[in-house]
């Protein structure tokens, strides 16, 4: 029996590895694609089979690999302007095709909103950082435009009210938040950048605080006009100088949003045990103990090595959120988020599109749209 072979373009194929950020030999060692190179190279092509697995693990259209020659697109590393090509290249395949789908996510904000913004007010169009302004001003400028008061704040029960909390604030204000499993936890997220529509991507891998403190994180890159990667710990090429300052100021400006100074100065316990009184706050404050604790350090309140060594055993004792298994569609409706979701179903039922660009909104199979229907709508009552 002859196996059919399939005439992909071989330049098609390097493209698309390429862009996803693959060598050869990671791609050789997954099952029914040890002969990549082969295919390459312009030899005998793959199997049917064997292009379904390069197509799903590739997240491109079995037809592109037919296409004459690669797609001239331009390439989505010039939108991270803060980073090198040595930065660029740390970036592993699984989450670099989260960069292509949240471009994705982000053409199709323009399509379901007809190239405007429904928000009533833009944070990104409207607030304009100036490097020279103070960190506590800015910060209580963005603040103010979130419309989440300290005494709100303060009030949450615990931090998954507080990210869910600080997601619909940013929907309301025009930015969209997407999450996702990065398969990498040292990569907390990322931020595209668009005056009419920015987006933010969060590993949803991470801890709840860490999730929060990557949204104000990759605002800030937002607010500074550029696209950020969050990456824990820091690149192992080290960023060009201004590029490094930039770095630092969303940070800081995260926690000057988050943890505004005046505040834990005033909710700070005098005498108190350092550790018991980082514990407090960061549920005070809906933050990470670690966060807490980088104030107490610029403060003076804490040495540098108590600083250093309560960071390292609480680091020993995070877990991620990851579970075995989970609900497919509770999942999905988490790393889309309710307002996203909302509003794809709105468009579809206003007749704005027909059922299958309504499984591409939500990047789904058609089949699974209904049940996705039913436990949105039934966890929403």
């Amino acid at each position: 029996m002859t196996v059919e072979r399939m005439p992909i373009t071989p330049a098609v194929l390097t493209w698309a590895r390429e862009r996803a950020g693959y060598k050869l030999e990671d791609l050789a060692a997954k099952p029914n694609l040890r002969k990549i190179a082969e295919w390459e190279s312009g030899g005998l092509g793959p199997t049917y089979r064997q292009l379904e697995k390069i197509s799903k693990t590739l997240e491109l259209p079995m037809a592109v690999f037919f296409f004459p020659e690669p797609p001239d697109l331009p390439p989505i590393a010039e939108t991270f302007r803060t980073l090198g090509s040595a930065q660029f290249d740390e970036i592993p395949p699984q989450v670099r095709l989260l960069l292509y789908k949240a471009r994705a996510f982000q053409n199709g904000l323009v399509e379901l909103n007809q190239g405007r913004n429904p928000a009533e007010r833009e944070i990104v169009r409207e607030i304009v950082l100036d490097r020279g302004e103070p960190l506590a001003s800015g910060a209580a400028r963005i603040r103010e435009f979130l419309g989440v008061p300290l005494d709100e704040q303060f009030e949450w029960r615990d931090a998954d009210t507080a990210l869910k909390t600080w997601r619909s604030a940013f929907y309301r204000v025009g930015v969209t938040v997407f999450k996702d499993a990065f398969g990498a936890d040292e990569f907390c997220g990322f931020s595209l950048y668009d005056l009419e529509f920015p987006v933010i991507y969060v590993n949803n891998s991470n801890v709840k605080t860490r999730q929060i403190f990557t949204l104000f994180h990759e605002l800030a890159h937002l607010l500074h006009r550029t696209s950020g990667v969050d990456r824990q710990g820091g690149f192992e090429h080290p960023l060009a100088s201004e590029h490094s300052e930039t770095e630092r100021r969303c940070n800081a400006l995260a926690n000057a949003i988050l943890v505004p100074a005046t505040a834990l100065e005033g909710e700070f316990s005098q005498g108190s045990q350092p550790r018991a009184e980082a514990e407090r706050l960061a549920k005070r404050f809906s933050v990470s103990r670690e966060v807490i604790y980088r104030n107490f350090h610029d403060r003076g309140w804490i040495e540098q090595a108590e600083y250093e060594s309560a960071a390292t055993e609480w680091t020993a004792q995070v877990r991620t959120n990851r579970s075995p298994g989970g609900n497919y569609y509770r999942t999905k409706i988490r790393y889309l988020g309710e307002e996203y979701i909302s509003l794809v179903l709105s468009r579809f039922y206003q007749g704005q599109f027909e059922d299958d660009e309504l499984a591409n909104h939500l990047d789904m199979k058609l089949g699974n749209v209904d049940r996705l229907e039913e436990y949105f709508f039934g966890e929403r009552r």
